[in-house]
């Protein structure tokens, strides 16, 4: 897959997934961006000022593991702030400006597999993850005849270096991870990535709108 020539914006892109979707997509000639996502104004201004895009991952996540009666408002807002606000404010601006060039572009939401399976002590961050997958199908919808795609990745539990090693320190919750999946391992930064560059690339022209799950349904 080649991106020679097309600049890429990820948001989250200094660790984990977005890190390794960055690299990747230098790798295959792209020039990466990053932003963070901490203002509205902000980030509006930023992205705007960053110059033409062609390819944008909406990678930036944030999750507070607590139970649904437990939650404050104050961590429902944020993480609506950074996992479904921040989405809808930055494919703003790129799809504008990917409009009005004409060039048209690739967009994918960096998803998960909580937006369909329910998990306890992840009641905000699911209903997220649930409203960027719809959120995704609608973009589609409208950018389509723009010639602009959108898609989401929604992996499971992913090996990073930081849960990577969690999972080394517990042998049993290791293996019970192993075990949830057919395919007998944890999955892998480079199974996401990939998975996130075939949506970007000319491979899948004719795919809009779907939600590539990197785990077993």
């Amino acid at each position: 897959m080649e991106f020679s020539g097309k600049r890429a914006l990820v948001t989250g892109g200094s660790r984990g997934i977005g890190k390794a979707i960055s690299v990747a997509l230098c790798e295959a000639g792209a020039k990466t961006l990053q932003v963070d996502l901490e203002d509205w104004d902000k980030t509006r201004s930023i992205v705007k000022n960053v110059g033409n895009i062609d390819i944008l991952v909406n990678n930036a996540g944030y999750h507070v593991s607590k139970n649904f009666l437990d939650t404050v408002k104050e961590s429902l807002d944020k993480q609506i702030d950074i996992n479904i606000k921040s989405v809808f404010n930055v494919s703003q601006v790129v799809a504008k400006s990917m409009i009005s060039r004409g060039t048209g572009g690739s967009i994918v939401n960096i998803s998960g597999v909580r937006s369909v399976k329910p998990s306890p002590r992840a009641c905000g961050f699911s209903i997220c993850k649930a409203g960027l997958d719809m959120m995704t199908k609608v973009m589609a919808l409208e950018l389509g005849p723009h010639k602009i795609q959108v898609n989401s990745v929604n992996p499971t539990y992913v090996g990073t270096e930081e849960t990577n090693e969690s999972l080394r320190k517990n042998a049993e919750v290791l293996s019970s991870t192993i075990a949830r999946h057919p395919l007998g391992h944890v999955v892998s930064l480079s199974d996401v990535t990939n998975a996130t560059l075939f949506l970007l690339s000319d491979k899948s022209s004719m795919i809009t709108g779907t939600s590539l799950f990197v785990d077993v349904i």
